[in-house]
């Protein structure tokens, strides 16, 4: 029995199908593999070129948001350069409509500096004509009476008063310069 038991394994190897069974096994995956790929391979076929069209267009998507953020931040950049050099030229003329309007003041303080000098200077002048009008009335009014003691009569006649007080004060002047123009020798 041993060797029928051998003899029947070796007319029936595992590995090896009957015939008629791997004729019918290879019939059924036939029309398995041709309904799988009449019917299924097609529709995994569109799924999988949805599903690359997406992560395309997803990856497009991305890239041209992406480009237009960089956009948008050049935008900015050169919108906030701009900004920066407009308040600096904004600064630039403030500083100098400043330094014109210094000017300007200094200049009109200046003048006004002047007019009170020339003011005060003419005032002055006046103060001292009207002092030298009244120190001669009075040098003259002294003089007229001491004159008039020394001679023993009035001299109340006006008009010989101021004649004898004009000579005797152009004498004065006279001499004045004459010391002044000998000193400047």
């Amino acid at each position: 029995m041993i060797a029928f038991v051998q003899m029947a394994a070796e007319e029936e190897n595992p590995l090896v199908p009957p015939i008629p069974e791997f004729v019918i096994g290879l019939l059924a995956f036939a029309i398995v593999f041709f309904v799988l790929w009449k019917k299924l391979l097609p529709s995994i076929n569109k799924v999988l070129e949805e599903r690359r069209d997406a992560i395309e267009g997803g990856i497009e998507k991305a890239e041209a948001a992406q480009q237009e953020a960089a956009d948008v931040l050049q935008q900015y950049k050169d919108q906030l350069a701009e900004a920066r050099h407009e308040a600096a030229r904004l600064r630039s003329e403030a500083q100098e409509q400043g330094a014109t309007l210094i000017a300007e003041m200094r200049a009109e303080g200046q003048r006004q500096r002047e007019e009170i000098i020339a003011a005060g200077h003419a005032q002055v002048e006046a103060d001292r004509k009207q002092a030298a009008q009244t120190l001669r009335q009075d040098v003259g009014k002294l003089a007229t009476d001491l004159a008039g003691k020394l001679v023993g009569e009035s001299l109340d006649d006006h008009a010989r008063q101021s004649r004898v007080i004009d000579r005797f004060l152009d004498g004065l002047e006279d001499a004045a310069e004459a010391d002044a123009s000998g000193a400047a020798r």
